[in-house]
């Protein structure tokens, strides 16, 4: 399912974030870059060990990534040339949808300043984050909408999202989209 707003394409898909063919695929990740379990886990399976590795050094360089903001490493071997790593919000730490928000734009703005064309997202924090699914999938249009009204060099944005409950949920928030 797939929707254009100016020159930016939205797209829907069920699938595995690991395996797009995009310019970069999105993490969601912990403040530490620590890659063990869930999508993180999965990337770095995938991708190779380069990834955390990566990861380690943006830590060591730069410390901490905070709650809504992100960092990026190559891909690895996966399909995707970067793996943006954004830390989403854990649900009860209090402001988890302005956090979701912080996320899911710096997410954006990473890839414009790395001049990407498209990018990937899973469904941020809704793992074992906890964030409730049906807020996020409206959280994070929204928020992609607005993003690409303005100057952007992105002309696809995918949410890839696992399995069919997941999907179906992006699926109702996506139809009502203006």
């Amino acid at each position: 399912m797939k929707k254009k707003f100016g020159k930016t394409v939205i797209e829907l898909i069920e699938g595995d974030i690991t395996e797009m063919n995009t310019d970069a695929i999105v993490n969601a990740a912990n403040s530490q870059l620590a890659h063990g379990g869930g999508v993180a886990g999965a990337i770095v399976k995938k991708g190779g060990a380069i990834i955390q590795e990566e990861s380690d050094i943006w830590i060591l360089a730069r410390g901490e990534v905070p709650v809504g903001s992100a960092a990026i490493t190559t891909g690895g071997q996966l399909p995707a040339r970067y793996v943006i790593h954004a830390v989403g919000p854990r649900m009860g730490e209090g402001g988890e949808d302005d956090k979701l928000v912080m996320a899911t734009l710096s997410s954006l703005e990473m890839a414009d300043r790395h001049g990407l064309k498209s990018i990937a997202f899973p469904a941020v924090s809704t793992g074992i984050f906890g964030y409730p699914i049906d807020r996020c999938a409206h959280i994070m249009l929204s928020t992609v909408m607005e993003y690409i009204r303005e100057e952007t060099a992105l002309e696809r944005v995918v949410f890839c999202l696992f399995g069919k409950e997941a999907f179906n949920i992006f699926k109702k928030a996506f139809e009502g989209l203006k």
